[in-house]
């Protein structure tokens, strides 16, 4: 029995330690982990994270290595199939009670969920916390986000489109962004293949390094947003995964995914590029739509069907959903005229 001598706010799965020997908190870790799907555990991704009576989101920052059960050998891997066990560090979005799973299995052992079909994907153990972040602390500037977008005269937003390739999600995006500069606004259009030309270029094309390339641009964006702008992202983006991760970092009407929709044998008529007729003659692996899965928005904000719409028309569209909802109240803006918006 523990008596205690003032009233506290105690409930289930809240933990007492002697002031001795505290429990520690952390969100950095470093974890042996067996996947348990035929949904591979991905570094990049995110995850639910379930550990003792807490839940969080988890972001695997990278698979160290892959155990070969029979040999004890370390693998390189940057991602871990069906019954594979491997060494992973990742983050959480909260810090949390934990101990290393050897001294105390019940708060050292942890489950990794799917956020899409709350399906387990993984069972994990902690080894210990990553303490380098300790000594950071985010450092509060006087011109914030707020500041520059009254500096700007609008509200800054992200405007993600997602689609196979060929699809038309970049020259929408220009469209888009031509007629919001001539408006007066203040934009960014990041496009995936020009960021893969210079900040991502270390990255290839397997599910991994797609994970990495929107783990990286959705960081940009919201920097970017943060500096008083309205970004286009031009991503094929093909996990829902990495798409909620992007949105998990904007605030309540920051963030509008527009699904730019064409039917794969439309977008491999265009082939503007020629990957297609790459990927047919077997000279390009990984391609979305043929031998990579693309996974469609459940309930984007703005769904453009190519097939029956102009590009000119999408734009269109996109602006009348911007109106009035992520530009801004129109006391607080430069009223450009209806021809402009």
């Amino acid at each position: 029995m523990i008596c205690v001598d003032r009233n506290s706010d105690i409930s289930r799965g809240d933990i007492i330690s002697a002031a001795s020997h505290p429990v520690d908190a952390g969100d950095q870790f470093e974890a042996r982990v067996l996947c348990l799907s035929e949904q591979p555990i991905v570094a990049g991704r995110s995850y639910l994270f379930n550990l003792h009576t807490c839940q969080a989101l988890a972001t695997i920052s990278a698979i160290k290595y892959q155990i070969d059960v029979n040999s004890d050998t370390h693998l390189a891997a940057c991602s871990l199939s069906q019954n594979d066990f491997g060494v992973i560090n990742f983050s959480l979005d909260r810090r949390v009670p934990f101990d290393g799973y050897e001294h105390c299995r019940q708060l050292g052992s942890f489950l990794l969920i799917d956020r899409q079909n709350h399906s387990t994907l993984g069972a994990g153990m902690i080894h210990f916390g990553v303490h380098r972040v300790e000594n950071l602390h985010w450092h509060k500037m006087d011109v914030d986000k707020e500041a520059r977008a009254r500096q700007k005269l609008q509200k800054p937003a992200c405007l993600w489109f997602t689609g196979l390739p060929a699809s038309g999600k970049s020259t929408i995006a220009n469209i888009l962004e031509k007629r919001l500069f001539a408006a007066g606004r203040h934009t960014y259009l990041l496009d995936g293949d020009n960021i893969r030309l210079g900040l991502n270029k270390d990255l290839g094309f397997s599910e991994a390094d797609r994970s990495e390339n929107i783990r990286r641009i959705s960081e940009v964006a919201r920097l970017l947003v943060d500096a008083g702008l309205v970004v286009m992202v031009s991503f094929i983006s093909p996990f829902r995964a990495e798409r909620d991760f992007a949105r998990s970092l904007f605030e309540p009407r920051e963030f509008l995914e527009i699904f730019v929709d064409a039917p794969l044998e439309e977008c491999q008529r265009r082939d503007p590029k020629g990957l297609f007729a790459k990927a047919r003659r077997g000279e390009l692996k990984d391609l979305t739509g043929i031998d990579s899965r693309y996974e469609p928005p459940v309930s984007p904000e703005v769904h453009l069907d190519t097939t029956v719409e102009s590009a000119e028309q999408c734009a269109d569209r996109i602006l009348l959903a911007l109106e009035g909802m992520l530009l801004g109240e129109p006391d607080q803006l430069d009223q450009a005229s209806d021809q402009d918006i």
